[in-house]
């Protein structure tokens, strides 16, 4: 299936001041992480931790870690990669805004593109969002010839329907895992949140707390 034509989904859309507002009511949002350098794990459980201790995100899902092989030009060791999804009236622009804080606090330094990394966050999906700009796109625009994103995003979502085309994300993962690429494997050894805590919110970030320090 050819890519949606991103500039023709954003005039479809309506309004760019709508398209890009905060929400009257909390959406939810899929965000991916990954790390390829020092600690992995530990890079994401502290971004994990960062946003459960955000006063305007709500963790509901957290999926399992995936080692996966790097995807894109140059040679890189494998990342940890995993996906949350977060419940927010942030709008999709600040989200973003806070996504990048917490990469610079966690050693990325602004402005890296392509570099190993200690930690990189992406804003996925934003509620049923289809939206472009310089500086954010959504949906994700590689997200459904990425493995590595849409492996953790099956474990959390599979049924939902990405926005700029109606595949389900199980479909869309089925698809890419038929044809040859880049290896994916399932790492349950290193869980994202120690210990497997259930319980939500509140388990998850004292689960959390004494390897965030």
């Amino acid at each position: 299936m050819k890519a949606p034509n991103q500039a023709a989904l954003v005039a479809a859309s309506g309004d760019r001041r709508t398209v890009w507002a905060a929400p009257a009511r909390a959406v939810t949002a899929y965000i991916g992480l990954g790390s390829n350098q020092g600690a992995r794990i530990d890079h994401l459980r502290r971004a994990l931790f960062s946003f459960l201790t955000h006063p305007e995100i709500r963790v509901q899902a957290v999926s399992p870690v995936y080692e996966t092989e790097y995807v894109g030009p140059g040679c890189q060791d494998p990342y940890l990669n995993a996906c949350v999804a977060a419940e927010t009236r942030l709008a999709p622009q600040v989200l973003l805004a806070v996504l990048k804080s917490t990469e610079e606090r966690l050693g990325r330094p602004a402005g890296e593109h392509l570099q190993p990394r200690t930690i990189d966050l992406d804003v996925l999906l934003y509620g049923d969002r289809v939206a472009a700009d310089g500086r954010l796109i959504v949906p994700h625009p590689r997200l459904r010839q990425r493995a590595f994103v849409l492996a953790p995003l099956a474990d959390i979502a599979p049924q939902l329907r990405l926005p700029d085309c109606q595949e389900t994300v199980a479909a869309a993962y089925a698809k890419i895992r038929r044809r040859s690429g880049p290896w994916v494997r399932l790492r349950s050894e290193h869980p994202l949140l120690p210990e497997g805590p259930a319980g939500g919110e509140e388990a998850w970030r004292a689960a959390l707390a004494l390897h965030c320090r």
